[in-house]
């Protein structure tokens, strides 16, 4: 449920963009998501359907681009990209680790007309 605050800050964005530049439509948005973080991209996609009715931006292609969970090792300070489900530190063995990037959630870029 909690993509529907960040589909609404998305198309605020989008729309506020879009009129600055002068655009009669929004075209596409790419939207970095971590692996880390808790955004299901479906969801976004189910929200932004709906909300984004009767705007300039209906029917805007969203466009998901994922970034790998990268952590680091709290026994050695090894950082390694997370593979799977496995949080082991394929240095020391030690599953004690901190996520360091791969929890982002950003809007990139978007294309208007």
């Amino acid at each position: 449920m909690h993509e529907l605050p960040v589909t609404q800050g998305l198309l605020e964005i989008a729309l506020r963009h879009a009129e600055q530049a002068g655009a009669q439509r929004v075209v596409q948005l790419d939207i970095i998501i971590g692996e880390l973080a808790s955004i299901v991209d479906d969801s976004v996609q189910f929200y932004w359907d709906i909300i984004s009715r009767g705007t300039i931006a209906e029917g805007a292609r969203l466009h998901f681009e994922r970034t790998p969970g990268q952590l680091r090792c709290l026994t050695c300070g090894h950082t390694f990209t997370l593979n799977g489900e496995d949080y082991t530190c394929p240095l020391c063995g030690e599953t004690r680790v901190l996520p360091v990037g791969g929890d982002e959630f950003r809007l990139e870029s978007i294309e208007v007309e």
